[in-house]
C-alpha cells in the first residue's frame, strides 16, 4: 500500500513515497480502510522535528474510513463500520491499524470526507469552547487564523454559544471567509495593530478569552487584548513557539496563560467519545458547517505540506488516498 513518511526532519522535500505491506490488527486493533486523511498543523511539528519522533516515520493523526479487519478482543466495531480517529500516528496511508478504543463511530449523517476533515480540529475546538476555557452568552472572544481549520470552526461553535467573534485573519479574502462564518468583527493582523482594534471594539474592556494556534506572532498581541482574568489559550505554533513569559507579566490584569493539547482533554475512551458526540451534534444540527478548502492526492503530501505552511489554505484540507 501506499504511504508517505518523512525520512529526517525538515522541509517538505523530506516527505517520500514507499511502499509497505498492509497491516494486520492485534488485539485490541482494527484495520481502517481510509477513504479520506486529515491534514492537520501538528503533521509540520512533527515533520520539523518541533515535536521529535524517531525517524523515518509515517506521518499523519487522523483518518476516516470502513473497519476492513478486528484484532482479537475488540467488541467496540464490526467489519464494515465507519470510523474515523486521531491521536495515532500513520495516517498518510491507504490503511492504518489503531487501538479500537481510540476510533469513533461515524454517523451515517457525516459523511467520511467530513469526518476527516473534522476530527482532529473540531474536538480541538470543542475541547476550547466548551472544557478549556467555558464560552459563556454575552462574553466576548477573539480567535485567530480564523480561517484556518481549527479557527473556522471556533468562530462557528463559539457564535453559536452566544459569544461575541472577533477574529484575525490575514487577508481580505480570508475576511470575507470569516464573516461567512459568523465573525462580529475582522481584523487584518498584517495592517492593523490588533491589540488596538480589539481595545477599540470593546470599549476598553478587553475580551474574555483569546484562542491562538498562530503562536510567536501573535502572542504579545493576544496579552494585551484580554480584559481583566481573561484566559489565552494559545494552542498552536504556525508562526514558531511562543517566547519565554515571567508570571509577573500576567499580573496586570490576573491572566491566565494555558498551553492545552487535545489529547490531554480525551485522554480516556469515556472523554473521545463524548468529545466526539458533541461534534457530531452540532455538525448534525448544521450550526456548524465544514469547509473542505482543497485536498490533494496522498502521493501529493509533500504540496499540501507546502500550501498549509505558506498559508495558501483555507478550511480544512485532505489527502486521498
Amino acid at each position: 500500500m501506499l504511504a508517505i513518511q518523512a525520512v529526517r526532519a525538515g522541509s517538505p522535500e523530506v516527505l517520500e513515497a514507499i511502499d509497505l505491506p498492509v497491516p494486520r490488527p492485534g488485539p485490541g486493533q482494527i484495520l481502517v480502510r481510509h477513504q479520506a486523511v486529515g491534514l492537520n498543523f501538528i503533521d509540520t511539528y512533527h515533520r520539523t522535528g518541533l515535536y521529535p519522533l524517531k525517524m523515518p516515520a509515517v506521518l499523519g493523526l487522523e483518518a476516516a474510513g470502513m473497519v476492513e479487519a478486528l484484532g482479537d478482543g475488540v467488541t467496540r466495531f464490526q467489519t464494515g463500520d465507519r470510523v474515523a480517529y486521531n491521536g495515532t500516528l500513520g495516517a498518510y496511508a491507504e490503511a492504518a491499524v489503531v487501538p479500537a478504543d481510540r476510533a469513533v463511530k461515524v454517523p451515517d449523517q457525516v459523511s467520511l470526507e467530513t469526518a476527516a476533515a473534522v476530527l482532529l480540529k473540531g474536538m480541538t475546538a470543542e475541547f476550547l469552547v466548551r472544557r478549556c476555557h467555558k464560552v459563556e452568552p454575552g462574553q466576548t472572544v477573539l480567535i485567530h487564523a480564523a480561517a484556518g481549520g481549527v479557527g473556522s470552526i471556533l468562530v462557528q461553535w463559539a457564535k453559536t454559544l452566544g459569544a461575541t467573534v472577533i477574529a484575525t485573519v490575514g487577508s481580505e479574502a480570508k475576511a470575507a471567509l470569516a464573516r461567512q462564518h459568523g465573525a462580529h468583527q475582522v481584523i487584518l493582523y498584517g495592517e492593523e495593530d490588533v491589540a488596538a482594534r480589539v481595545a477599540e471594539i470593546t470599549g476598553g474592556q478587553g475580551v474574555a478569552v483569546v484562542y491562538d494556534g498562530v503562536g510567536k506572532d501573535t502572542f504579545e498581541a493576544s496579552l494585551k487584548s484580554l480584559g481583566r482574568r481573561g484566559v489565552l489559550a494559545t494552542f498552536g505554533n504556525a508562526s514558531g513557539p511562543v517566547p519565554p513569559i515571567a508570571p509577573l507579566d500576567l499580573s496586570a490584569r490576573s491572566l491566565f496563560l494555558t498551553r492545552p493539547r487535545l489529547f490531554d482533554y480525551i485522554g480516556t475512551t469515556a472523554e473521545l467519545d463524548e468529545s466526539a458526540a458533541a461534534l457530531f451534534a452540532v455538525l448534525e444540527s448544521g450550526a456548524i458547517k465544514i469547509e473542505v478548502g482543497q485536498t490533494f492526492p496522498l502521493a501529493e503530501a509533500r504540496a499540501a505540506h507546502e500550501a498549509l505552511e505558506g498559508r495558501r489554505t483555507t478550511g480544512a484540507t485532505l489527502l486521498i488516498p
